[in-house]
């Protein structure tokens, strides 16, 4: 007999109908032969969670994790795009590649910040709420961790990342693009955007982006887990 997981899971998160996959869980859920209560199913949830957002936040802390990425790496904020384009018109491309590498290196070294936030919004989750992420959409974990985290992540991130920014030089080798383009003759109107706020917005966008990808696998794959509970839970050998 297929443990209460993979039913619901079988249910709720791969077929269309999210009204009648309600109806069923609630029924499962009330039935006792499964071998797993609700409170059992709740933790199992929230482990599944941890390992999701451990393992998003390590793909974006480490080497590269920013810089070698095509969807997440960062280049100058907007509104220096024109520096960039000027600085290497005049032969400065190599001051602004390590700008940008900087930057890059700077938010890889700050998203490890982020993993004690959310482990702090999985510890706060309620039964409730695990069972509504099994029963929700299936970007339900992920608009949770928003719902609970985005605020606190943004104000825990403004520190952190000037702090990993200046560690890079990557504030030195911004600030030095940036003076180098406002002294220049041709230049009228002084630039100097606020550049801690643009790798926080990133950042946050990626985390939560790496969390959704995290949360599909999550869902796509109940049986991958490792400990006893998630075994008895997911139904793992």
């Amino acid at each position: 007999m297929k443990t209460l997981i993979s039913i619901l899971f079988c249910c709720s998160l791969l077929l269309p109908s999210v009204s009648d996959a309600q109806i069923k869980i609630s029924d499962i859920l009330s039935k006792k032969s499964t071998g797993v209560s609700q409170e059992e199913a709740g933790q199992g949830i929230k482990e599944a969670l941890v390992k999701g957002v451990t393992n998003a936040v390590l793909n974006l802390n480490k080497e590269d994790g920013f810089f070698g990425s095509e969807i997440y790496k960062m280049f100058l904020p907007e509104d220096a795009k024109k520096v960039e384009k000027t600085l290497r018109n005049i032969g400065l491309g190599n001051e602004v590649d390590k700008a940008i590498l900087a930057i890059n290196r700077g938010a890889e070294d700050a998203v490890g910040y982020a993993k004690p936030i959310f482990t702090d919004a999985i510890k706060e989750m309620t039964l409730k709420d695990a069972l509504n992420i099994v029963k929700g959409p299936k970007d339900a974990a992920t608009n949770y961790f928003k719902e609970k985290t985005k605020a606190k992540l943004i104000a825990a991130f403004l520190p952190s990342v000037k702090s990993s920014l200046d560690k890079t030089d990557a504030t030195k080798y911004y600030a030095d693009i940036i003076n180098s383009y406002n002294k220049l003759p041709t230049t009228f109107k002084k630039i100097n955007p606020d550049l801690p706020s643009y790798v926080v917005d990133k950042s946050v966008d990626a985390l939560f982006d790496q969390v959704a990808k995290e949360e599909a696998n999550i869902r796509a794959n109940p049986l991958a887990r490792t400990s006893d509970i998630l075994k008895k839970v997911f139904g793992g050998n």
